[in-house]
């Protein structure tokens, strides 16, 4: 009987030690202040903007453009995103907070940059710009408004000939004092 009992008692320390983690610990938590890390902030409201880049002379949409936002907000700079425009001519982005300042710069080859700011109010925001070529570079000496630029689109390289020049006709040979040699004839016998 006594065996049974130093049994009884052994299980009964055992589960009472693996039970004793699990019950609250009242002295603990009357003495320290309760802290649970940071006090979470929710993210602002962000709005839905849409960028249609268009070409100003026949309204065809430009596919592959670059369209940067760089927003900020109450003067702080919230960073810039890079999106391209699809084979529609639009850009969409979600990420933008409402109530900023976005600057929005469009790159696309062949075209003049355009880059210009707005105020981000609404949770939809849509915007259409129209790129037109580049002009030419602006003098204070000349006026050259609405001129358009003097070289054509694209990479610029200098005119190189298409086909080698043709190499000068040899002038005749330099004399010199000896004869060219002919062949000796001999008689035959």
């Amino acid at each position: 009987m006594s065996l049974r009992r130093t049994v009884w008692s052994l299980s009964f320390l055992v589960l009472f030690l693996a039970f004793t983690p699990c019950l609250p610990a009242k002295a603990q938590d009357q003495d320290a202040p309760v802290k649970r890390g940071r006090k979470y902030k929710a993210p602002p409201a962000t709005s839905h903007i849409e960028v249609t880049v268009l070409k100003k002379a026949n309204g065809k949409p430009i596919m592959n453009a670059a369209v940067v936002f760089n927003s900020s907000m109450n003067g702080k700079d919230e960073g810039n995103l890079e999106v391209k425009t699809d084979p529609d001519g639009k850009a969409t982005i979600d990420v933008i907070p409402t109530g900023s300042t976005v600057r929005v710069q469009v790159i696309a080859p062949g075209y003049a940059t355009f880059a210009e700011e707005y105020q981000v109010t609404d949770p939809t925001k849509e915007i259409a710009i129209a790129m037109v070529r580049p002009k030419e570079q602006i003098s204070s000496y000349v006026n050259n408004e609405g001129k358009d630029s003097s070289r054509k689109a694209g990479v610029q390289e200098p005119i190189r000939p298409t086909t080698p020049t043709s190499k000068p006709a040899p002038s005749s040979p330099p004399a010199t004092s000896q004869q060219p040699a002919t062949p000796n004839s001999t008689p035959q016998q």
